[in-house]
């Protein structure tokens, strides 16, 4: 019997299994035959254990460093997650062992554990999750260009050194050929699709509207480049200017500057209207978004956002929610008509499509409906995990011959019991059939 292949997942940016993306790809892989560990940093408040094994995949964590908006605080970071990714990786070596690295970004400095396990015999994988330079320069805003420079030769060397790279869209996949010069046949989409099995609309509880008729919901990081004060400053219009008190706005999620965002929420003098969750777990999140009226997508334009998939605005088409955004590329490919859509960077207009939404149920049911048939038969995270299949049948044909053949003895032994030929079929006929 043929060994499974042995995949190592690397992630610094969300401990696992917080982050979405990166659990989703690990469940699949699993479920696919293939044995996974991942290394991750620990939680600040949950998720601190330094091993645990959730459903065969093992997880490794580690501790990283408070971390301030300076750049050495981020060199500090970066420094300490590739040292202690470096050392647990070992660990998993000699441990369990593996044949291939899976490298989630962002940071881009990943690829030095990947060239130096090439030469090893094994494979490596870069998971483009975020542009790490443009993040960087919507986060210091045109300053430190020196280290601007060094995050564009990590990015060009984890092109260099990835056996496949993943991008999360076609704006994405232009860059890695364009600016990173990889070939187009290298790099590879793989959509960031919500999971329709936790995300199933169930019966509203009105306690989560405390005791108003309308609620708007956000949920994802709070960074600086998420632009979550613009959907604070609509709350206010709506609130102060346009003179509706029948409306509040919940705030799932956390980050770094989720204290700058309880601040100006009372400097607003929004106390009475803003619900700040932290992180919730999957079920009360599906609980907040049912109870919801509205998805806000407040992203701005910044040289950033433009290139983004944006996952929250794919979990409020699926809970049937219509969304309100700015008209950004990506946001735009991804909700088309289950959205209304402000002109980039306008909080005026922003609350403007916002109230039209308030004022028109039919509007809402309408957007809603779409959102979720689209989520259904194009972006739901089943189809995206065929694309992340695809990519390790590139690099693993071995692996995924074997499955198929076992599938059909199991089937052909299955049948047989049950009086039915399969015989005469072909392989990939068989496989239909399961």
């Amino acid at each position: 019997m043929q060994k499974p292949i042995k995949i190592l997942m690397l992630v610094e940016n969300l401990p696992v299994p917080a982050d979405p993306r990166v659990w989703k790809e690990a469940t699949a892989l699993h479920e696919a035959g293939f044995q996974v560990c991942v290394i991750s940093p620990k939680g600040t408040t949950r998720q601190q254990e330094p091993y645990i094994c959730i459903d065969g995949i093992h997880i490794y964590r580690y501790q990283l460093p408070t971390t301030a908006n300076r750049g050495g605080a981020y060199l500090k970071e970066y420094s300490t997650a590739l040292l202690m990714t470096f050392l647990l990786s070992l660990k998993i070596w000699f441990r369990h062992g593996f044949d291939v690295i899976h490298a989630a970004n962002p940071p881009d400095v990943f690829f030095l554990l990947g060239w130096c396990y090439r030469l090893l015999g094994k494979k490596y994988i870069f998971d483009q999750h975020d542009l790490a330079p443009e993040m960087f320069q919507v986060k210091f805003k045109g300053r430190m260009h020196l280290l601007l420079r060094l995050l564009l030769i990590c990015e060009w060397c984890s092109y260099r050194v990835a056996h496949i790279v993943i991008v999360t869209n076609l704006s994405q996949k232009w860059n890695a050929t364009e600016r990173g010069g990889c070939p187009p046949h290298k790099v590879m989409v793989v959509r960031n699709g919500p999971d329709l099995t936790r995300l199933q609309p169930t019966a509203t509880d009105p306690e989560l509207k405390r005791g108003r008729p309308y609620l708007l919901a956000y949920v994802g990081v709070m960074g600086v480049q998420d632009g979550i004060e613009n959907a604070l400053y609509a709350l206010q219009r709506l609130v102060y200017q346009r003179r509706r008190q029948d409306v509040s706005l919940v705030l799932m999620g956390s980050g770094d500057h989720l204290s700058t965002l309880q601040a100006l929420t009372h400097e607003l003098r929004l106390d009475d209207y803003v619900n700040f969750t932290g992180w919730v777990e999957s079920a009360e999140m599906t609980r907040y978004l049912c109870a919801a009226d509205i998805g806000l997508c407040p992203d701005p334009q910044n040289g950033l956002n433009e290139y983004c998939t944006m996952l929250k605005a794919m979990e409020y088409m699926a809970m049937r929610k219509p969304v309100v955004a700015f008209d950004l590329t990506e946001t735009r490919f991804s909700a088309q008509d289950a959205a209304l859509y402000a002109a980039p960077n306008s909080v005026e207009d922003f609350t403007r499509k916002i109230e039209m939404l308030l004022e028109d149920e039919q509007l809402r049911m309408q957007l809603g409906i779409y959102g979720r048939n689209r989520i259904e038969t194009a972006l739901c995270w089943e189809q995206s995990k065929e694309h992340l299949l695809n990519v390790y049948q590139r690099l693993f044909p071995a692996h995924f011959e074997s499955v198929t053949v076992g599938e059909a003895a199991f089937v052909a032994q299955h049948s047989e019991a049950k009086g039915t030929n399969y015989r005469d079929n072909s392989i990939a006929t068989v496989c239909k059939k399961i």
